[in-house]
């Protein structure tokens, strides 16, 4: 992955990795963070006004992989290329941190890449365990990130893949046609996170009501301040409450 250097401290910009821990892969850095809550000038009241840290994510892995990391690859690769699919046009990196393989797959490609590793019969990830959404505001242009955790029951194998968008454009194509039990999930991920899942035959609120404004679990949503009805009674927002002094 790029990182922003234009989004970093002179001293920062022309080294964009990071040296990660042990047993850890290289860290991408994509932003600096400054105090503790990043907050700016003086509604900083925490006495970290000053601190920085360093907001990074996984860079690519060197091979060997490890394991059956290799395998994994290596037969993608193969399965891709019959496909008229180079394995690098599909996967924008490889990650493997902490005993876990992460295929990073660029969306367009994501279709392609998850019907190869479940039908495939040297890989059979035949089991997708839904979709995680996370919300990364420092990783400009490619903010919103959907996981699909894979398991292969045939061979006892782990597999993520891992699709992005920006917030401009948080459509991702959806994988229900692949992976049927995702329906529901795919139904939530919009809900709290506004990726739009092309292709889904109803995706609609599955946990918020159908008016409620906005998607709760984005970074960017705001904390409190909402009124929220109750079984026909309304309770006040945060600010407006009883103080119990």
């Amino acid at each position: 992955m790029t990182s922003n250097d234009e989004n970093l401290p002179a001293e920062q910009s022309e080294a964009s990795q990071e040296v990660a821990p042990a047993g850890r892969a290289p860290l991408d850095v994509v932003s600096v963070r400054s105090g503790m809550f990043g907050v700016e000038g003086s509604g900083d009241t925490s006495g970290y006004g000053g601190l920085e840290r360093i907001v990074s994510m996984p860079g690519a892995s060197p091979r060997p992989y490890g394991s059956y990391f290799d395998e994994i690859v290596d037969v993608l690769t193969e399965v891709l290329g019959e496909a008229g699919v180079d394995f690098d046009d599909a996967v924008e990196k490889v990650v493997v941190d902490r005993g876990e393989l992460t295929l990073y797959v660029l969306r367009e490609h994501l279709q392609l890449v998850a019907r190869s590793v479940r039908d495939d019969q040297d890989l059979r990830f035949e089991l997708c365990l839904g979709v995680n959404g996370v919300h990364y505001l420092e990783d400009v242009g490619r903010e919103l990130h959907a996981v699909y955790p894979l398991y292969s029951v045939t061979h006892n194998r782990n597999l993520r893949l891992e699709v992005t968008a920006p917030d401009a454009d948080p459509h991702i194509p959806s994988v229900i046609d692949i992976y049927p039990a995702n329906d529901w999930h795919e139904r939530e991920t919009w809900d709290f996170f506004g990726i739009i899942f092309d292709g889904h035959p109803s995706l609609a609120r599955i946990e918020m009501p159908d008016d409620w404004p906005g998607h709760p679990q984005r970074k960017d949503y705001p904390l409190g301040g909402i009124p929220v009805e109750y079984k026909g009674a309304t309770i006040p927002a945060p600010d407006e409450r009883r103080a119990y002094n």
